[in-house]
C-alpha cells in the first residue's frame, strides 16, 4: 500500500446487524479512480502566495488573520434547543445503517446548549495566517490553492492546533467582536464541533436530508466535481441560519471519535487513544449525492490527510 495512503484503519466494532461506514468506505472509489500510476492521489490545486504577500481577500479582513468581514468575524449562533440526529430509512432510501440510532429507533433526539459555528469552512489564507503566526510545519500540500478555498491536506492534530492558536488570539485580541470577547473570557473555547453540534447546524431542527431540503440540488453544494471552490460559492438561503457548505467541497474533521450510535457525549473527549477514528461529515467535491446527506458519518485516522478533507470551528461553552 502506498505510504501516502496511510495503514487501512480500525473501526470500532459496530453493533450486531450495523455496518461501520468509514473513511475508506465512503472515498475508497474516489481515492483509486483518482490515484495516478504511482499510486499517488491527484491534488487539482495551485500554488498559493505566502500569506506575507496576501493584502486582500474579497469579503475577508487582511487585519483580522482573513477571518470572514462581518459582525461577528464569520461564527454565527445556534440557539439552544433539540434536534433529531440520525437517518429514518423510511424517510431516506439512502441512509446508511451507521445512520441508524439504535435497532429500535432510526433517530434520537438531541438537546443542545447555545454555540456558535463557522459560516464557512476554514480557508486557505487563514490557515496561512496561522502558519506565519506561529511557525508550524504545515504539510507542503496545505498551502497550495487560492486563497479563498478551504484548506485541504489537513490532519486531525493539524485542525486542533489552528483551533487552538485561534482560541488564544481572539481572546487577547482587540479586534474580537464584545459578543465572542465576553464569551471567551467567561471560558467558551473555540474548537472542532462536536458531531451533533455539526450535524444541527448543517439540517436544523426539522431533520432534512440535505442542508436545503430533502431533494438533492446541484445548486447548493459543490460534488461530483475536478476541484474545490471559494467557500460560499453556492447561495443557500434555504440553510440554516445562513450557513454554507456543509455538504461537498471538503469532508470536515469534528472533535468526535467514532463510535456507534446512540451519541454518548461522555465518550466524546479529545484524550482517546491515537489510534481512533475520528468523525468526518459533509462529503467533499469528489463525492456523489449520497454522501453529502446531512446526516452522513464518515472516519478518519488522525493522521490522515487528504485533498478532500478540511475542517469548520465552533465556539462552545465549557
Amino acid at each position: 500500500m502506498d505510504p501516502d495512503l496511510g495503514q487501512q484503519p480500525r473501526a470500532p466494532a459496530p453493533p450486531a446487524g450495523l455496518a461501520v461506514l468509514t473513511i475508506l468506505v465512503i472515498t475508497v472509489a474516489v481515492i483509486l479512480s483518482r490515484a495516478q500510476p504511482n499510486g499517488r492521489v491527484e491534488a487539482p490545486f495551485v500554488e498559493s502566495p505566502a500569506v506575507a504577500s496576501l493584502t486582500e481577500v474579497p469579503g475577508f479582513r487582511s487585519d483580522a488573520w482573513f477571518l470572514p468581514d462581518d459582525g461577528l468575524l464569520g461564527f454565527v449562533e445556534v440557539p439552544a434547543g433539540p434536534f433529531s440526529m440520525g437517518s429514518d430509512p423510511e424517510l431516506d432510501r439512502e441512509a446508511f445503517d451507521n445512520e441508524r440510532w439504535s435497532a429500535q429507533t432510526p433517530q434520537g433526539r438531541v438537546t443542545l446548549p447555545a454555540y456558535f459555528i463557522g459560516r464557512y469552512e476554514v480557508t486557505i489564507a487563514q490557515f496561512a495566517a496561522f502558519v506565519e503566526a506561529t511557525g508550524f510545519n504545515a504539510n507542503d500540500q496545505t498551502l497550495r490553492g487560492p486563497p479563498d478555498h478551504p484548506v485541504a491536506n489537513i490532519s486531525w492534530p493539524d485542525a486542533l492546533a489552528y483551533s487552538r492558536w485561534l482560541n488564544d488570539t481572539l481572546r487577547y485580541s482587540e479586534s474580537t467582536p464584545t459578543q465572542l470577547q465576553e464569551r471567551l473570557d467567561s471560558g467558551w473555547e473555540i474548537t472542532l464541533p462536536s458531531e451533533p453540534q455539526w450535524e444541527k447546524a448543517a439540517r436544523g431542527s426539522d431533520s432534512r436530508i440535505y442542508p436545503w431540503g430533502n431533494t438533492v440540488d446541484s445548486g447548493r453544494a459543490n460534488y461530483g466535481a475536478d476541484s474545490t471552490q471559494p467557500v460560499g460559492s453556492y447561495p443557500c438561503p434555504e440553510c440554516p441560519l445562513g450557513l454554507l457548505d456543509f455538504s461537498g467541497n471538503v469532508w470536515e474533521w469534528t472533535r468526535s471519535p467514532y463510535q456507534p450510535y446512540p451519541f454518548d457525549p461522555s465518550d466524546d473527549r479529545e484524550e482517546l487513544d491515537r489510534d481512533a477514528l475520528w468523525i468526518i461529515r459533509g462529503g467533499s467535491f469528489i463525492d456523489p449525492s449520497r454522501n453529502i446527506r446531512a446526516a452522513v458519518r464518515g472516519g478518519g485516522d488522525p493522521g490522515a490527510r487528504r485533498p478532500f478533507i478540511g475542517f469548520r470551528l465552533v465556539i462552545t461553552a465549557p
